[in-house]
């Protein structure tokens, strides 16, 4: 995984924790759930992008 990836995940992730927080503390349910859909898309990310990593460095990846 590159370095900008991994950055471009987590900033995404703390986004989506500041939005959802936001819509918490002004009781903005759309705002809630973008945070939240934010938040759950860079974990996924970041998880799909450590999956990958995981299989390149056994040569189990694509062939």
């Amino acid at each position: 995984m590159t370095v900008a990836r991994s950055i471009r995940n987590q900033a995404q992730t703390v986004k989506g924790r500041i939005t959802q927080e936001l819509g918490r503390v002004t009781r903005n349910r759309r705002l809630q759930r973008r945070g939240s859909n934010d938040r759950v898309s860079g974990s996924l990310q970041q998880a799909v992008e450590k999956t990958k990593d995981a299989f390149r460095r056994n040569g189990s990846g694509p062939r």
